[in-house]
């Protein structure tokens, strides 16, 4: 399949993944954990804060390792959290809540399973398609590898240790890019370049691509992408890095989005 099939393809998937019911849009709180005992329900004592329903729903028990479900009049439940994958899902009515797992603080993301019915999601805008933006470039260790703090959304540093840096050419000039994970199927990047704040996200976008293949790597930024927190004030997104800021426009990619 060519690249410009696959990013089509690529685009209906992003539209059915907004759209479905574990879309970003239907997140509607984040709420911090504490060790013990978390009380889980509509009334204004409740930690965790819902929205309608049950004014005690339970109780979120964080001992150290080990996270419990304590719902009321029912049999107690361990929950696994996202740092290894998908999170384990309380249901309630017609919302649901997980767990996240950031640097060892946990928080909970409350979903509304019928945002759909209640706002409308008209899809997202994205500049043509430019093969001139599926860029080969080297992929270059760094020795000795570097300690990055990088910031997120909510305010936070986090540690992200980065052994290997993306080099390419631009009118000329010479571009790095810094990975913020590396995985053995693919490398993710967060960049923001002269459209951000304009014809895409403030905050920068994300780029994920295929793993290296003899110390090179495709970027192909048609695949720029929305982070989460475009769509919700509820998403830990991280901030693209100082060394990531680039000084040209990248027309490539998702468009900001509306709000429509």
């Amino acid at each position: 399949m060519n690249e410009e099939l696959r990013w089509q393809d690529w685009r209906q998937a992003r539209l059915a993944e907004l759209s479905g019911p574990d879309s970003w849009l239907g997140l509607i709180g984040l709420y911090w954990l504490e060790q013990g005992l978390n009380r889980v329900g509509s009334a204004e004592d409740c930690p965790v804060r819902l929205p309608e329903g049950a004014q005690y729903l339970g109780d979120l028990d964080w001992q150290e390792e080990r996270l419990t479900w304590l719902p009321a009049g029912d049999l107690p439940r361990d929950l696994q959290t996202d740092i290894d994958g998908q999170p384990s899902v309380v249901e309630f009515q017609n919302g649901s809540f997980f767990v996240v797992d950031r640097e060892g603080r946990l928080a909970v993301r409350l979903r509304d399973g019928g945002w759909a019915d209640k706002r409308d999601f008209a899809g997202l805008a994205y500049f043509d398609y430019d093969p001139a933006w599926e860029i080969e470039a080297d992929w270059l260790e760094l020795d000795p590898p570097l300690a990055m703090e990088v910031p997120n959304v909510s305010g936070d540093l986090n540690l992200v240790k980065v052994s290997h840096q993306a080099v390419f050419l631009m009118d000329g000039q010479t571009v790095t890019l810094l990975p913020m994970s590396v995985g053995e199927k693919e490398v993710f990047f967060v960049f923001r370049d002269r459209t951000s704040g304009k014809d895409t996200y403030g905050a920068g976008r994300f780029l994920k691509v295929p793993a290296t293949v003899n110390r090179k790597i495709r970027l192909n930024f048609n695949f720029s992408c929305n982070p989460p927190c475009a769509f919700t004030p509820f998403a830990t997104c991280p901030l693209p890095p100082p060394e990531n800021w680039l000084s040209f426009p990248v027309l490539a990619g998702e468009k900001k989005w509306l709000g429509k």
